[in-house]
């Protein structure tokens, strides 16, 4: 794999337009969403340490993790899978925790699960960190009944048997629960089923996935994986009759009201997807490149809805993404656990840019995953406890200022600077996919709320800067706040022993100059720029 400049390095400007007074379609809170499964330590010693724990909790409930992901506004939380939801039965996580029945987690390491961390804990999780749950059923290995039951004692308020049995366990009002995803990855660990037979199993289980009083789900079809558009036509066929008379926007129906798929970025064949950490520059853009497929994928998938449903009532939801490297050296392979370098958070801040030019149709994205998992948000240390906040964790608060904000075209004037990058895997790590690919070195998205404009800039160039000069029309601008996000390296990353080797830092390479936003963006870097509207 090799990669070829198609611009010389020194001396590149990229300049454009924003046009302040011309908002476009929300940008949803929820494309910020997360991901928690019963993988590795996720739960048990990410987000659950146990009441006995030395560490600072509540109900077992790490109080440091949730005080980070606090400062994240984080809109919702996605559990308990991922693959795990199709063998969870959730009566095997209520009652008196030393009751419980175990199970062997055979997806993730091959480990017994206790089960003492269930719905009760789950849900005191969401109310700690001020975020909506998302519960994925269980819909390969579990019952309608067990489906609708689990709706029934999360959200129903009277005596009713479901109701009842969650007085018994300590918890007399309903819950508030929305988003509720039908099964997990059904062409593969959530039944291996074809399109059809899952779609007929979706409008199946939606039908009994039932909304109880005021409480309305917002029933979420699991979906494609890549770039498996026959999947989501197959979906879209299935809602039928209710496309054409509107009823799919209302609930209570036997229609489902989004439907999801899953999209990572592997750089490499899945038996050597290579190190999170330890990388050469081919491989930093060959990162990138996938990185940067995503737009497409999110385009391809909303050509087929548009197709169906024109009016954009469906919602897309790309309920799992990130970046997947091999485990780091010593840990189980099962686990999932990787380091997490800039390289990772520049992957994060390019899906933001295509989620923001997509949210008219994109209404929901959960990275994968949260805690100690994958592209995850905080690493704990096993021995010494130590909680560190990774690179991605700082373009997720960085770019917070998006969420709910009304998104602001930027328009390029002429071809940004490009780099040809030879040899990249297909989608997900397709090894007889491999092709040349044009990188886009950078990656520009805009918003605005509550009288401000906020700006987010990329530079994926590995070695050479970049500056960008951005036209603001329409509205005058106040004193702007900058904020930059880089490193030595693109292989940089936290440890306990150096906790912000990766962190934001105040910016002065920022500045309007007679109406135009000049920002000399460092190689590999990742800058917010915020601007008062006057």
């Amino acid at each position: 794999m090799s990669t070829t400049p198609n611009t010389a390095a020194p001396a590149v400007v990229v300049e454009g337009v924003i046009d302040l007074d011309l908002p476009g379609h929300t940008i949803s809170r929820h494309v910020y969403g997360h991901f928690a499964e019963h993988l590795g330590r996720c739960i048990y010693g990410g987000f659950y340490v146990g009441e006995d724990s030395p560490i600072p909790n509540e109900g077992g409930i790490r109080l440091d993790v949730v005080e980070a992901l606090r400062a994240l506004d984080i809109p919702n939380l996605r559990w308990p899978g991922g693959c795990f939801a199709d063998d969870y039965h959730w009566k095997h996580g209520i009652g008196p925790r030393d009751q419980r029945p175990r199970m062997v987690n055979s997806h993730w390491g091959d480990v017994v699960e206790d089960n003492s961390f269930g719905t009760h804990e789950f849900m005191a999780l969401c109310e700690l960190l001020g975020t909506e749950p998302y519960i994925s059923a269980n819909v390969g290995s579990g019952t309608v009944e067990e489906t609708s039951d689990w709706v029934q004692y999360l959200t129903r308020g009277d005596d009713s048997p479901m109701a009842d049995l969650r007085r018994a366990n300590g918890r007399d009002e309903p819950w508030k629960v929305t988003y509720w995803g039908l099964g997990n990855e059904p062409w593969g660990c959530g039944g291996n089923m074809s399109a059809e037979a899952y779609a007929a199993l979706a409008r199946q289980f939606a039908t009994y996935s039932r909304d109880m009083g005021d409480n309305k789900l917002y029933r979420i079809a699991a979906g494609a994986t890549n770039a498996d558009y026959r999947w989501t036509e197959v979906l879209m066929k299935a809602l039928g009759r209710a496309l054409g008379d509107g009823e799919v926007l209302g609930h209570g129906n036997s229609s489902f009201q989004a439907i999801s798929f899953h999209c990572y970025t592997v750089a490499g064949p899945w038996e050597r997807k290579g190190s999170a950490t330890d990388f050469d520059t081919d491989e930093y853009y060959a990162v990138m490149a996938q990185a940067q497929r995503i737009e497409g994928v999110l385009a391809g998938h909303a050509k087929v809805m548009d197709a169906y449903d024109p009016d954009k009532r469906v919602g897309l939801v790309l309920d799992e993404w990130g970046t997947w490297f091999d485990v780091e050296p010593g840990t189980n392979p099962g686990f999932l656990f990787q380091q997490n370098a800039l390289r990772d958070a520049l992957v994060a801040s390019v899906h933001f840019d295509g989620f923001h030019r997509h949210a008219d149709r994109l209404v929901m994205a959960n990275i994968a995953q949260t805690v100690n998992v994958l592209q995850a948000m905080i690493l704990t240390d096993e021995d010494s406890g130590a909680l560190v906040l990774t690179p991605s964790y700082h373009v997720f608060e960085m770019n917070k200022g998006h969420q709910d904000a009304a998104h602001l075209p930027v328009h390029l004037r002429g071809a940004a600077p490009t780099r040809t990058v030879a040899g990249v895997v297909g989608i997900g790590g397709h090894v007889p996919d491999r092709s040349d690919v044009e990188l886009t070195t950078v990656s520009v998205s805009a918003s605005t709320k509550d009288g401000a404009a906020l700006v987010s800039l990329t530079n994926l160039d590995a070695e050479a800067p970049v500056t960008v000069r951005l036209d603001l029309r329409g509205v005058a601008v106040g004193e702007l706040t900058a904020r930059l996000l880089t490193a030595d390296a693109p292989q940089a990353h936290n440890t306990p022993q150096q906790d912000d080797a990766v962190a934001p830092r105040a910016f002065d390479g920022a500045r309007v100059e007679d109406g135009v936003l000049v920002v000399e963006l460092p190689a590999h870097s990742f800058a917010t720029v915020s601007l008062p509207l006057v």
